[in-house]
């Protein structure tokens, strides 16, 4: 009986080893960083304050009411509140009241700072993606870094089996006098240096995961696995696989550029100067307000008899409604002080949102000049490559038929694997341009 619940244990365990180990594509640790990442946390935090600042702003339509009651109890000389006269009697004092009033007219303060907070909330919103944006694709870059000592370290296996293989040859070559002693050194020194080179290679590997774990906040005691990519593809790139779109920024009053989450959060900065500047000149007009309350209260002169606490809080019971206007007419200079500030910042922010849009422009302009400059190399590498394939097996076997030196063999290997990676790094370059390009025109990285 013991047997089959051991065996189902063991069967749970294993299975949760595999969902642990589970692979993770670029887009996998681009949405992992940006939901683990602290400031991206601060940030949504941040924006459910300005949730709240809204909600405050719609609540200054209200009514305010409050109610309060006071009790107060004298000795010695006092005044009576019956007869409005001195007494030496003790006397209890109990009232209540409730009161309620509502800003009928305060210059559009309030509608402009309802709007002032809903764009505060859409800029806010935009700043947080963008901030994912940024983050996404700093997680990109370090991905295609792993990749790329990922390539290099297999690479350099590649070429220690290779160069394991032509000692072996070179040693039997040695045997039967076809090759010499200076030879075999030869072999077993490049075999020491591709032993060195896969080290090296194997130690900027583990740094550059490393840098990828603190972009996406991974725990670093955890083994990250990488799926195999599909961001390196074994066909030729050419000028027609350019992603084509016909939306550019070429016109900065263009909608296209709101796409952008840092266009948008710049725009809606605009917005949120602008109706601050609009609460600033209200404070200018003169405020309209009207309020209305109940009150009653109770009395009893201490040692003597009094009216009855029902009978007295019905026959104290009072009402009324006022309303009153306040006219601004010199506060030290304060308001015209405040709307000379608010619109600095409605100037500031306009620079800033044409700013943002000059550098939007450029971006787009640097990132397609990037990726067409690395299409071409990687075209071009990618004829070296071959190449250089072709010129190693050459020397390789002229060099078992006696016709090259062990030098000419390391010298075309060398060649083909600084061509191969050079290769590998072209193609994740433009990857990564690719996705930077198509960033800036709007389409969303995630």
């Amino acid at each position: 009986m013991k047997r089959p619940i051991i065996l189902f244990l063991m069967l749970l365990t294993f299975t949760s080893i595999k969902a642990q180990q589970a692979t993770l594509t670029a887009t996998d640790c681009m949405r992992y960083a940006v939901e683990h990442n602290h400031d991206i946390r601060i940030g949504q935090l941040t924006q459910d304050t300005r949730r709240a600042e809204r909600t405050s702003a719609a609540g200054a339509f209200l009514p305010q009411v409050s109610a309060s009651i006071g009790a107060q109890y004298n000795f010695g000389r006092a005044i009576d509140p019956e007869t409005n006269t001195y007494t030496n009697v003790s006397t209890f004092y109990n009232g209540y009241s409730v009161q309620a009033s509502l800003p009928v007219f305060d210059g559009f303060q309030r509608i402009n700072q309802l709007r002032a907070a809903k764009a505060s909330l859409l800029m806010g919103r935009n700043q947080l993606r963008a901030q994912q944006d940024e983050l996404a694709l700093q997680v990109f870059e370090a991905y295609c870094n792993v990749l790329y000592y990922e390539g290099t370290v297999r690479m350099a296996e590649e070429k220690r089996e290779q160069s394991l293989l032509t000692l072996r040859q070179t040693q039997v070559m040695a045997e039967v006098g076809q090759k010499s002693e200076a030879d075999v050194a030869q072999m077993e020194a490049q075999l020491a240096a591709d032993d060195y080179e896969i080290t090296r290679q194997q130690n900027e590997l583990s740094t550059a995961i490393l840098s990828l774990k603190q972009l996406m906040n991974f725990p670093e005691t955890d083994t990250l696995l990488l799926a195999p990519s599909t961001l390196i593809t074994p066909s030729t790139p050419t000028t027609s696989q350019t992603p084509q779109t016909s939306r550019t920024f070429q016109n900065p009053s263009e909608p296209l550029t709101l796409e952008n989450p840092a266009i948008a959060a710049a725009a809606q900065n605009v917005v949120v100067a602008r109706r601050n500047l609009n609460v600033a000149r209200g404070a200018l007009s003169p405020s309209i307000s009207i309020s209305g309350g109940m009150s009653t209260s109770f009395n009893k002169m201490l040692h003597n008899e009094a009216i009855s606490f029902r009978d007295q809080m019905s026959n104290n019971k009072g009402e009324y409604v006022y309303a009153s206007v306040s006219i601004p007419i010199f506060n030290r200079l304060q308001t015209l002080t405040s709307i000379r500030k608010q619109r600095n910042n409605l100037r500031i922010a306009e620079e800033e949102l044409a700013q943002k849009r000059d550098e939007l422009v450029k971006l787009q302009l640097q990132a397609e000049n990037d990726c067409e400059g690395f299409r071409k190399q990687t075209l071009q590498m990618q004829h070296k490559v071959e190449a250089d394939s072709i010129a190693a097996r050459l020397t390789t076997r002229k060099y078992e038929e006696g016709l090259s030196s062990a030098i000419d063999v390391q010298t075309s290997t060398a060649t083909l694997l600084e061509s191969r990676s050079r290769l590998l790094q072209c193609q994740l370059m433009l990857a990564l341009k690719q996705k930077l390009a198509n960033y800036y025109k709007g389409l969303p990285l995630l």
